[in-house]
């Protein structure tokens, strides 16, 4: 088995995870404080990214810069792969061997305005940060904020450093919330080029050209759309 605790490429800054920016530092110092346990630590960075960083699945998408980590903690906001870079970029940050995973996800509950912009309930390429803590690679989702998860009736997901952290397969009404459909890996920096490969494939060439025109004139406001 790979010892990833001496894996550089999971602790290693690049364009994109770039956790030796200052602003990065500075953040992940006043999250962390004095802790010095790996799982404490990512359990305290998880938090601050699942409500501080506002889940915004209209964000612009389609350029690397719109990823780079101190821009996401900039807008305060993001989309899941967006949320999952910066955690990711917390963890190295924090000398936490940290990558990015991806799947894609069917969210039965999804609000019908994000349902008509997408044309599906199917997510494809829905990111999420995975954490080497204790000998094994743990998955944590920190996508909703905990504001947006009361709106949903769902609970804000939870992380305790041990299990993995996702999705809820259903809602408090007991209504299907997420089903995890397909895994497609673990990398060590983000894959632009294969997420918006398996957009295209899931979504046709010219939808997403619409999402890159919607999100530059018009930005719809996700807070307002009532979820189903």
């Amino acid at each position: 088995m790979p010892d990833y605790t001496t894996d550089e490429k999971y602790l290693t800054p690049t364009y994109v995870i770039n956790s030796d920016h200052k602003d990065i530092i500075s953040f992940a110092q006043k999250t962390v404080g004095d802790l010095k346990d790996p799982v404490k630590i990512a359990i305290k960075i998880f938090l601050s990214v699942r409500d501080q960083i506002l889940y915004d699945p209209y964000s612009p998408f389609y350029d690397l810069d719109h990823y780079k980590a101190s821009n996401v903690l900039r807008r305060g906001r993001g989309y899941c792969v967006q949320k999952a870079v910066f955690l990711c970029t917390l963890g190295r940050a924090c000398k936490i061997p940290s990558r990015l995973s991806f799947a894609t996800v069917k969210n039965h509950l999804a609000s019908k305005q994000l349902k008509k912009v997408m044309g599906s309930d199917l997510f494809a390429y829905h990111g999420f940060t995975e954490f080497y803590l204790n000998g094994k690679w743990i998955k944590t989702t920190p996508t909703f904020n905990k504001e947006l998860c009361a709106k949903h009736k769902v609970d804000p997901i939870e992380f305790n450093g041990k299990d993995d952290a996702i999705f809820h397969a259903y809602n408090n009404e007991k209504k299907l919330f997420m089903e995890y459909v397909t895994y497609h890996g673990s990398f060590s920096d983000l894959p632009l080029d294969l997420v918006m490969k398996g957009w295209r494939d899931e979504y046709g060439e010219d939808r997403v050209k619409s999402w890159v025109k919607l999100y530059k004139d018009i930005k719809p406001d996700f807070s307002e759309e009532e979820p189903l």
